[in-house]
């Protein structure tokens, strides 16, 4: 995870380890569908935090 100021809205520890897998499976799924190969840029965890923020704050 990031070195960021955590947000109310933030998934805790015992959360992400129940979607954690399945968010990992599906990205391994489609990076291996992707042409040209490269790594995704950005952390799973703080994606689906960010999704959270916004739709708490709208």
């Amino acid at each position: 995870m990031s070195q960021r100021k955590p947000y109310p809205s933030d998934l805790s520890d015992a959360r992400w380890a129940l979607i954690e897998p399945t968010l990992t499976a599906w990205r391994k799924a489609r990076l291996d569908r992707r042409p040209t190969g490269q790594p995704a840029k950005v952390e799973l965890r703080d994606v689906f935090d960010a999704i959270l923020y916004l739709n708490r704050t709208g």
